[in-house]
């Protein structure tokens, strides 16, 4: 007995009813694998009711058919397709089209599913015009008066429209929080599926 560490023993492991014990695979939900080829055809017809005029129609068919289970290509197609829905549609438009939304059947799941977009907007950033600004950052460090190197301004968005996309995102966010609440935002922080 005096040779026994009590120190070591992971007494989580003995309790029957220890998250230790549990198996988190349960946790996470299932859902059908999608392919990207399937998304860019969802795309386009999504793509076509905005160009047609609806917006509100093409809003809704991208929010109710997320690719939860699409790879990372995919899920980047569809999230430019809602943001550029989102883009089209006017300030004045944005209130009555949640309300819509939200009154109608999976309303709170739909505006769940449009909360995750913005979010993921917000957090995108456009690689490939950050690569180019960086490296030429890297090449245009200026010492200053103060001590400090001046490595360039801060880009938000990534590129050209950056600030426009994301202003659009915020007055979205803005307006879907009015209507639904905080608890939105609790719900897409603790889903587990992503788009």
């Amino acid at each position: 007995m005096a040779n026994i560490n009590w120190r070591t023993i992971n007494i989580d492991a003995l309790e029957a009813e220890s998250s230790y014990n549990f198996d988190l695979s349960t946790l996470t939900p299932a859902v059908q694998p999608v392919s990207t080829a399937d998304v860019q055809a969802l795309s386009g017809q999504i793509r076509q009711l905005s160009r047609g005029g609806d917006n509100e129609g093409a809003l809704r068919g991208a929010l109710e058919n997320a690719p939860f289970g699409a790879d990372e290509q995919g899920k980047s197609i569809h999230l430019s397709v809602v943001t550029e829905i989102l883009q089209n549609i006017r300030q004045a438009e944005m209130t009555p089209i949640l309300q819509r939304m939200y009154q109608s059947e999976n309303g709170s799941e739909v505006c769940d599913t449009l909360m995750k977009y913005l979010y993921k907007g917000m957090a995108q950033g456009a690689p490939s015009a950050n690569a180019t600004t960086n490296a030429t950052n890297a090449r245009n460090v200026t010492p200053q008066a103060t001590g400090f190197t001046q490595a360039g301004g801060r880009n938000f968005g990534g590129g050209e429209g950056g600030g426009q996309a994301m202003s659009v995102l915020l007055s979205w966010h803005e307006k879907l929080v009015e209507m639904v609440g905080p608890g939105s935002i609790v719900r897409v922080m603790s889903d587990r599926r992503t788009v």
